[in-house]
């Protein structure tokens, strides 16, 4: 009788401990998934708009459907406008989650207005395409924001920063949105991940060396467990002057992530069909996985 009652004992202890732990993974976020081919089609849409100059037809373009996008999948977003230089720079800001720990996801959505690197001389006064310097960034961004589940633990910025790209032209300088932006913060966010010219067919991603160790080895470190060693090396080669910087130069950890060995840079050449489906899935999972483990702390 004592026997039975023990055995009783034990399956209401399993029972009740299988409930509790159904109830905790019910109540966590889910996976986060990606898709990949979803992001590419972002990239040719935004291609089909033009050039994403500032003031443009085309970026005025970008930026209503960046904002339409997010708002469809229940982001609170809003335009933070200012003056740079005495140009009108537009962010894009997208609010998700809760927490006491904040996160800010961030892109460049203009591109070059000059092609300055170009190999014919004659097209360096055209504009860049953008399809990796601007729209490969863009496209991981918003298909994250279709994913990211809505009641996440943690805080959420995804920001869709303008005027990064227009540096070495008279009356311009570089990432005016991204210095406007981090002089309207109040608070801190723990940490903030920059995605630029990750689209690239031969996706090579290296160390940044102005970037924040700690979160670069977070990131690398997740690529490694999803097996993408080799296209996240982890090895410092370049200083890159991107989106990062102001928030590095305030304190914030920042880390960014790009490939410069990039040969369309600046290039009428940076167009659609130099984009691969894998490298935005590469990243765009890396990014993924890490979100969940922050989720999952």
């Amino acid at each position: 009788m004592r026997r039975r009652r023990v055995i009783i004992w034990l399956l209401f202890v399993v029972l009740a401990t299988l409930t509790v732990i159904r109830f905790a993974l019910s109540a966590r976020p889910g996976r986060i998934s990606f898709d990949a081919a979803r992001a590419y089609q972002d990239v040719q849409y935004q291609l089909s708009l033009g050039a994403r100059v500032p003031g443009s037809h085309s970026h005025i373009q970008t930026t209503h459907w960046i904002t339409e996008e997010l708002k469809k999948h229940e982001w609170q977003v809003e335009i933070q406008e200012s003056r740079q230089l005495g140009h009108r720079v537009k962010n894009v800001i997208a609010k998700r989650g809760h927490g006491t720990d904040w996160f800010i996801l961030g892109a460049h959505y203009d591109s070059r207005q000059f092609a300055d690197k170009d190999p014919n001389s004659e097209r360096r006064r055209e504009p860049v395409p953008g399809a990796n310097d601007g729209a490969s960034g863009v496209a991981v961004l918003v298909e994250l924001g279709r994913k990211i589940p809505r009641d996440l633990p943690i805080e959420i910025w995804l920001v869709f920063f303008d005027a990064e790209d227009q540096g070495n032209i008279p009356g311009w300088d570089w990432i005016l949105g991204s210095k406007s932006f981090v002089k309207t913060l109040d608070r801190h966010p723990n940490g903030v991940v920059i995605i630029d010219m990750i689209g690239d067919q031969d996706l090579n991603i290296y160390m940044e060396k102005n970037s924040d160790s700690v979160l670069t080895t977070e990131i690398w470190d997740q690529a490694k467990l999803l097996g993408y060693s080799q296209y996240f090396i982890p090895e410092y080669k370049y200083s890159i002057l991107d989106d990062h910087i102001p928030f590095v130069e305030n304190g914030i950890p920042a880390v960014d992530i790009i490939d410069f060995d990039y040969p369309y840079w600046h290039t009428t050449s940076d167009t659609a069909d130099k984009i691969s489906v894998e490298s935005l899935k590469i990243v765009g999972e890396t990014i993924t996985g890490w979100i969940q483990s922050k989720t999952s702390k």
